[in-house]
């Protein structure tokens, strides 16, 4: 039997939060970033099994799969299952991109009732339930990185970013869940 090589992330052992809010890192996604003309998103959908949105800052969701609405043409699925969504878009066999990028992001869940108070110190946007409600997503600004920013309940959020930024947005995360604390 050949050895395997295991990835952990750079995420693995990080702790964070305040008596409002806990940061855990999210465990290993499947994440494909795909881009295609509106008339491929019916069989792209049917062959993920999930609805991609045609709006911004929507997105669609289904068990622990989710396509989250990044631009006109452009979608991330997330997939927590560990399912091959490079197959399964191959089968749809309609014009789109699909680049598998679960190597190159991680996450990190937002959770408890000061959530929305500790992104709101690096983010710009208005995350208030009535502008940012559940299942809307975007790709912003925390501090100086780039995340896509996704809740998942009223007071859940899934904030992505790449894995080089990972220290800096978990390290910028605890100190605005500190924050939210006070």
């Amino acid at each position: 039997m050949a050895d395997t090589a295991v990835r952990t992330s750079v995420l693995s052992g990080k702790q964070g939060g305040s008596a409002s809010v806990r940061l855990t890192p999210a465990p290993f996604a499947t994440r494909v970033a795909l881009r295609a003309p509106a008339e491929s998103l019916k069989a792209l959908s049917s062959a993920l099994g999930v609805t991609i949105p045609n709006a911004p800052k929507t997105s669609g969701r289904k068990g622990g799969r989710a396509a989250l609405w990044l631009g006109p043409d452009e979608w991330l699925v997330i997939d927590e299952s560990g399912a091959d969504l490079m197959s399964a878009l191959a089968k749809a066999e309609v014009l789109h991109s699909a680049t598998d990028v679960s190597h190159r992001n991680v996450a990190i869940i937002v959770s408890g009732p000061g959530a929305e108070t500790t992104i709101s110190t690096g983010c710009p946007q208005d995350l208030s339930l009535e502008a940012f409600p559940v299942g809307a997503c975007s790709r912003t600004l925390f501090g100086k990185a780039e995340i896509v920013l996704f809740r998942t309940e009223d007071d859940t959020f899934r904030v992505e970013c790449w894995r080089s930024f990972a220290d800096f947005v978990f390290g910028l995360l605890a100190e605005g869940a500190e924050d939210a604390a006070h």
